[in-house]
């Protein structure tokens, strides 16, 4: 569970709010980078942009996920041994880097390398935001403040859209990358303003600089064991993921997460060339966009309270069903304001139910272990974030389009049975369990 008390002093609600507010910040950046390839891709495509095909378009969009796997699973032992703050200083500068190199290539494999180079940073910087903000939320409204940090990717997920409807029309596509290179200049604020993990520091033997911490902000010295751990101490955090029973729900949240991401990066990558393949004019296909982060914002803040309340395992696999149902219908040609509505309450579901899986695994884990728990549920998951790009390319290049909101629908599902069972499992265990074992999962 996350040592951060129930209720903050007024400083220590101030240390609170500059971490979820950097945090947020870095995440923003993340998410426009993210996006920022299926925005444009509808414009690549149409002016065959350093030659690119359907085919190596799906491929170019896995390899940003293939590199946000790698990143994913070095972040939980990288973060464990020398910091969450140090780790996203550097992912940060990485995929900002990153995205120069795809605004200069002069063919697909230098775009390639640069996209998988981004996916490195984009993948070690989320579940080492989430474990951050974690260590630092009010127990009361973890999963809430984990929503409100998520609403971050979906803002720069609407940035991306207008970012492709007013620059790339008029500068071309390689501008939308170079925009992509800004947030190299919020990195020298991140190293200054961030503070490092409490949790991190004590687990270290850090403990001066965090009772320095903890004293500039009234709050309390997490209830960790202190001293360095064991040089093996980070495998031991791995291994615990699988020790007792524990193995079954770690395989029931990687395989929910799996699920999840092939959908979130599936969609993310395709939604705007699927759409227009539907038959809509590229604005409203970028409107598509707009509409869906716009509804992963309200999706996050309404999960978030809803997780608090209920549990998030449950939660996230209601929205799961939620989401299925509403990419389905995506594959039906609608009135268009009727599709507007379905792509908003698709993206209120989809974004968020991905995220209270993660929010289940970070406030059900140790402080000592738990970016290994994120990292290692986010890893897992990017099989699937490979996966899905690649999907929605083949399907595209054969001709069978309108198979992909099927394909991803399905997706949704398995997920939506894979975290249900963990629910089913946690509500079980939570009859001797603690009152806060209520609200996440057992992990």
């Amino acid at each position: 569970m996350s040592s951060s008390p129930a209720a903050l002093s007024p400083r220590g609600s101030r240390l609170a709010l500059l971490v979820v507010g950097l945090c947020w910040l870095a995440v923003l950046f993340d998410g426009l980078d993210m996006f920022i390839y299926g925005s444009v891709l509808p414009h690549m495509l149409e002016e065959k942009a350093l030659g690119i095909t359907s085919g190596q378009a799906g491929d170019l969009g896995s390899y940003a996920t293939f590199g946000m796997l790698v990143g994913a699973l070095a972040a939980g032992t990288v973060a464990d041994r020398i910091g969450r703050k140090k780790l996203m200083v550097s992912c940060v500068a990485l995929f900002s880097l990153a995205s120069g190199l795809c605004a200069v290539a002069n063919g697909v494999a230098v775009f390639g390398l640069g996209r998988t180079l981004a996916g490195v940073g984009l993948g070690g910087l989320l579940p080492t935001a989430i474990s951050m903000v974690s260590d630092y939320a009010p127990r009361t409204r973890a999963a809430l403040t984990i929503g409100v940090l998520m609403t971050a990717h979906h803002t720069g997920g609407i940035l991306s859209a207008y970012v492709a409807l007013w620059i790339v029309e008029p500068l071309g596509w390689r501008a939308a990358f170079w925009v992509c290179v800004v947030p190299l200049l919020f990195v020298p604020v991140l190293a200054k303003w961030l503070p490092e993990s409490l949790s991190f520091l004590v687990a270290r033997g850090r403990t001066d600089e965090a009772r320095e911490l903890a004293g500039r902000y009234d709050v309390e010295l997490p209830a960790a064991a202190t001293g360095k751990p064991a040089a093996g101490a980070r495998w031991n955090s791995l291994l615990g993921l699988f020790r007792g029973g524990e193995w079954v729900q770690t395989l029931l949240y990687w395989l929910a997460s799996f699920g999840g991401l092939l959908l979130v990066y599936g969609v993310a990558t395709w939604l705007p060339t699927l759409m227009r393949g539907e038959g809509y004019e590229l604005g409203s296909a970028l409107t598509f966009v707009v509409l869906f982060n716009l509804g992963g914002i309200v999706g996050m803040l309404v999960a978030g309270r809803a997780s608090d309340r209920f549990g998030a395992p449950r939660i996230s696999s209601i929205w799961f069903a939620l989401t299925a149902g509403g990419v389905f219908l995506l594959s039906v040609h609608m009135p268009l304001a009727l599709t507007f509505v379905v792509v908003f309450l698709t993206g209120v579901f989809l974004n968020s139910a991905q995220t209270m899986v993660y929010a289940t695994v970070s406030i059900g884990s140790a402080p000592a272990n738990r970016a290994t728990a994120v990292g290692w549920t986010s890893g897992m998951g990017r099989f699937g974030a490979v996966f899905g790009p690649w999907l929605g390319g083949q399907l595209l290049a054969a001709g069978k389009g309108d198979w992909g909101f099927t394909a991803f629908a399905l997706a949704g599902f398995s997920s939506m049975v894979f975290i249900g069972i963990a629910a089913l499992r946690t509500a079980k265990r939570s009859g001797i369990g603690s009152p806060d074992q209520k609200l996440v999962g057992a992990h």
